[in-house]
């Protein structure tokens, strides 16, 4: 009997130990951080595609992979920048990898850049809600001192929280459009047309540059599914749209979200209004990333080009 009491004791102790060893162990223990989702992108880029493929390119401070290929016809028409929607690749299966290859064989030159990451920590969190806002220390609510409801307060109007804040979009569209700059010089090594084709949000920043009349001049601009994940600037893009010196199509799919679809009336009528003659509206039908679809996605991008240049 003591034996066994003697064995239970120290076995006991021995989980005790081994308990307090892995708990200390796990506190103690850094928090890596996972690695950012450009850093995989590049990574797969640089493990899968040729080297003769892979250009990288200084905006600044930063590097970034961009895709050449260079045209195949008898003709060269022109350079064409491919910038996928934000947190995508060059190479999705979207369209964006399809136009990297087509439009080679239809006489143009191709750049598809990486975007880079989404930064969701420039959030802005208000700190004087009535949420957040603590009373006083020395505020006492005692039954001598009742709190005093007001009954005479006008009505107030909360509006609707944003999918995606102010900041994050600003911060994107500056770290955008600083690679797109890089990109359009090196495009521009070889004077030819310029022509952006352009998917999602990263479709949606871009106009409203463009709307700004920058430097940067490029004879055509392709939009796919342009669109920006924030009611307001959504809503103002219609206007925006037709406001862009370049000529415009607005490609857009059956399958799209209901704000993107929504807002197409609405492009056309400030189009009408801002008498943009050289815009135009393609709907396209079936999922994005099948075959026929990435060939009539080149049909209409090929015709609307003819007619430029």
């Amino acid at each position: 009997m003591v034996f066994a009491q003697f064995f239970k004791t120290a076995l006991f102790n021995l989980l005790l130990s081994c308990s307090l060893f892995i708990s200390l162990h796990t506190i103690s223990a850094e928090h890596i951080a996972p690695p950012p989702y450009s850093a995989i992108e590049n990574n797969d880029i640089k493990r899968l595609l040729p080297n003769d493929e892979i250009k990288p390119i200084l905006a600044g401070e930063t590097e970034f992979l961009s895709l050449y290929s260079e045209y195949m016809s008898a003709n060269f028409r022109g350079v064409v920048l491919l910038i996928p929607d934000w947190h995508s690749t060059p190479t999705n299966n979207t369209g964006m990898n399809f136009l990297r290859k087509e439009l080679n064989n239809l006489g143009y030159t191709t750049y598809a850049m990486t975007v880079p990451d989404i930064e969701w920590q420039t959030n802005s969190i208000d700190n004087t809600s009535p949420s957040n806002t603590a009373p006083p220390a020395d505020a006492k609510t005692t039954s001598e001192q009742p709190v005093k409801v007001k009954t005479d307060a006008p009505p107030h109007f909360v509006d609707a929280i944003e999918k995606v804040t102010d900041e994050v979009l600003d911060n994107y569209k500056i770290n955008l459009i600083s690679r797109f700059n890089a990109l359009y010089q090196t495009a521009m090594k070889e004077p030819s047309n310029i022509v952006v084709i352009a998917q999602g949000t990263s479709a949606g920043v871009l106009l409203e540059h463009y709307a700004d009349f920058p430097k940067e001049q490029v004879d055509a601009f392709i939009s796919l599914s342009s669109f920006l994940p924030n009611t307001k600037r959504n809503k103002n893009l219609n206007q925006t749209t037709s406001l862009v010196t370049p000529a415009l199509l607005d490609i857009y799919y059956a399958t799209d979200s209901t704000d993107i679809l929504m807002n197409l009336k609405n492009r056309q009528r400030w189009v009408n209004r801002n008498a943009k003659f050289d815009y135009r509206q393609r709907e396209l039908f079936g999922l994005r990333d099948q075959p026929e679809q990435h060939a009539r996605l080149s049909k209409e991008i090929d015709g609307f080009l003819r007619r430029l240049f």
